[in-house]
């Protein structure tokens, strides 16, 4: 399995670009939560959020499950947050192509569009 992993890492161009492309998705989500005057938010500081999870919330709370539903309509499961803490969490560890982050914007700016 390990030897998979590292095939696939070098296939990628090494660390140092596995480590851009990781970087370049998780500017991708973050400006999308940023940028959306609100609707979203991340509850962490911005100074150590991390690369590979990405949690935020809703500025409307009640549509956190519509959201979930909606998304797995889409085939974008798995984002439902923590229970104890709620909200949303997008894991993009190196396995999760920039095409599945772009597609999770696109998808998040649509859900405001329709119902921010």
């Amino acid at each position: 399995m390990c030897g998979l992993v590292f095939e696939d890492l070098l296939e990628q161009g090494g660390l140092k670009e596995v480590e851009k492309n990781n970087k370049k998705k998780a500017e991708i989500l973050f400006d999308a939560i940023d940028g959306s005057s609100g609707f979203y938010r991340c509850p962490v500081e911005k100074s150590v959020r991390s690369l590979m999870n990405v949690p935020f919330t809703l500025e409307k709370q009640e549509l956190e499950g519509e959201f979930i539903k909606e998304a797995a309509k889409e085939k974008m499961v798995q984002l439902k947050g923590h229970r104890s803490v709620g909200g949303m969490r997008a894991s993009i560890y190196n396995a999760m192509p920039l095409a599945g982050v772009e597609k999770l914007v696109a998808f998040m700016k649509d859900f405001q569009a329709k119902h921010g």
